[in-house]
């Protein structure tokens, strides 16, 4: 009994409790639905405010544009009627204008009638001239023209002839005063050092101690400089100085740079000679193309291969009658490029003409052609300009294909011509070694051949696996011959064939 009574509590209590949840709930939404409602009325109220102004606004602004519109019409149509009056003030001047062109046409065609009739009574008149004219000469119109026309041509023939004779002379003398004008300008604005060369260079020593090491144990390390560089070696009696001969500079600077090298490494014998001659020659190599690159730099001359460069380079160490082939080269450059710029010739091909016009010579001890015909050759397989190729060609012809031509022959004979720019007798002398040399490179199996002591000797190192001992001996008499043959020289000349086997071997 007690738990139906506690149930139907339980019952009751959960009843009671829906009944007041429903009814919190109703009275919820009841609240919500009389917001909502408050709210939309607000929006409603709201939006019928905004279209009423918006309706105001638009009303306006159609006011405003109307307006507008109306006054944009009215200055369209104030234009409009002002183009047409400037259309029918013009059209009436162009009226005018006709009406007095058709005044003057009609008087031009007077005239023109009046002329034409004038003309037909002159030539009636000529005509009637010349009948008279040749019955009274005995003479047809025709003959008295070409009569006419042949004494023309002998006067002006004539006068021709004078004006040219005339003209001609004036040229000469003016071109004549041209040209010295040019040369001396060029000549003023080009200032050269006086060359002159020397066959031998001095080495100073810090004692005559030195000389001692020099020499070495029975003249082994001076034998090995002189063989490995072909100069001379002269150790006399002068103080804390040696001497090297030679008459090729390049041979000499070598041997220069070598001593100079050995004596401050302190380390003096053939291995070592050997080996430092090697790497002076790497050095000088560098030197060579350094100066061809900065030559062409103060030139401003540029696109050279670099074969073109070491050959510049190597003008430095040659001369010519006693004057620096590189220096000469510069200035028949300068003095070429100053005539081509007053006279408006191709300064480029002028200055680079000049400068490689005796490009050739630091060839020519290889080779027989002339040192125009090999610097042509060379200038032609770099690729170089055939109007450049051409003055370097010509530079010692007496017939030119261009100005530039000309110019770079005159610029070498004034650079040539020039008070102490060249010693003959040095010349003679430097033709007469590299002749010897030439002599003793003909023969089969040798190595290399240095002519020394001013020509009176000449040493031929041979390859000892093609020339044996027999072999030798002969060649020294065949070279004796040969020169005997070929040169004129002063004196007696001592030849000497070294054949020298070497055999080396590596302990590992």
């Amino acid at each position: 009994m007690e738990i139906i009574l506690i149930s139907l509590a339980v019952l009751v209590g959960l009843f009671l409790g829906w009944l007041i949840s429903h009814y919190v709930r109703k009275l919820i939404h009841t609240q919500n639905k009389q917001s909502a409602q408050n709210e939309a009325e607000k929006i409603l109220n709201q939006a019928s405010e905004d279209r009423r102004r918006i309706l105001i606004d638009a009303k306006e602004e159609a006011i405003k544009i109307r307006t507008s519109i109306q006054t944009e019409l009215r200055h369209r149509q104030n234009d409009i009627q002002k183009t047409e009056q400037r259309l029918v003030s013009r059209e009436e001047q162009l009226e005018r204008r006709s009406d007095k062109i058709n005044i003057r046409e009609n008087s031009v065609n007077a005239k023109d009638s009046k002329v034409n009739a004038i003309k037909e009574e002159l030539e009636n008149l000529k005509e009637g001239y010349l009948t008279k004219l040749e019955s009274l000469a005995d003479l047809s119109h025709n003959d008295a023209k070409s009569e006419l026309i042949e004494q023309a041509k002998i006067d002006i023939q004539h006068e021709v002839a004078v004006l040219y004779k005339d003209t001609e002379e004036q040229a000469k003398e003016e071109s004549s005063d041209k040209a010295k004008e040019i040369i001396a300008s060029a000549i003023q604005r080009l200032a050269s050092d006086v060359s002159s060369e020397s066959t031998v260079s001095t080495v100073t020593l810090q004692s005559d101690d030195i000389k001692g090491r020099l020499i070495g144990r029975e003249g082994r390390n001076i034998k090995a400089l002189e063989k490995a560089t072909g100069v001379d070696l002269i150790i006399d009696e002068t103080p804390q100085a040696v001497t090297l001969s030679c008459f090729d500079p390049i041979r000499r600077e070598v041997a220069r740079l070598s001593l100079v090298k050995l004596i401050s490494d302190g380390r003096i014998n053939p291995a070592r000679i050997e080996d430092v001659v090697s790497r002076v020659q790497d050095d000088l190599n560098e030197v060579i193309r350094k100066t061809g690159d900065r030559t062409l730099l103060d030139l401003h001359v540029r696109g050279m291969k670099p074969d073109i460069v070491k050959l510049l380079g190597q003008l430095k160490y040659r001369y010519s009658y006693g004057q620096n082939v590189l220096a000469h080269s510069i200035e028949v450059a300068n003095l070429a490029s100053v005539m081509a710029s007053e006279i408006q010739a191709n300064v480029l091909v002028s200055k680079t003409g000049g400068l490689l016009h005796d490009i050739g010579k630091a060839l020519t001890h290889e080779l027989d052609d002339p040192h125009a015909i090999v610097g042509a050759d060379i200038a032609s397989k770099h690729g170089l300009n055939h109007h450049i190729c051409s003055t370097i060609k010509e530079h010692h012809d007496d017939v030119h294909t261009s100005i530039e031509s000309f110019l770079v022959a005159a610029a070498d004979a004034i650079s040539a011509s020039r008070p102490g720019a060249r010693k003959d007798t040095i010349q003679n002398y430097i033709k007469r070694l590299e002749s010897l040399e030439e002599i003793g490179s003909q023969f089969d199996g040798v190595e290399k051949c240095f002519a020394i002591q001013a020509g009176r000797e000449m040493r031929v190192m041979v390859k000892p696996d093609i020339v044996d001992d027999v072999s030798a001996s002969e060649m020294a008499r065949g070279i004796v011959s040969k020169i005997e043959e070929s040169l004129v020289y002063p004196g007696q000349v001592k030849v000497t064939v070294i054949r020298e086997s070497r055999t080396s071997e590596y302990a590992k």
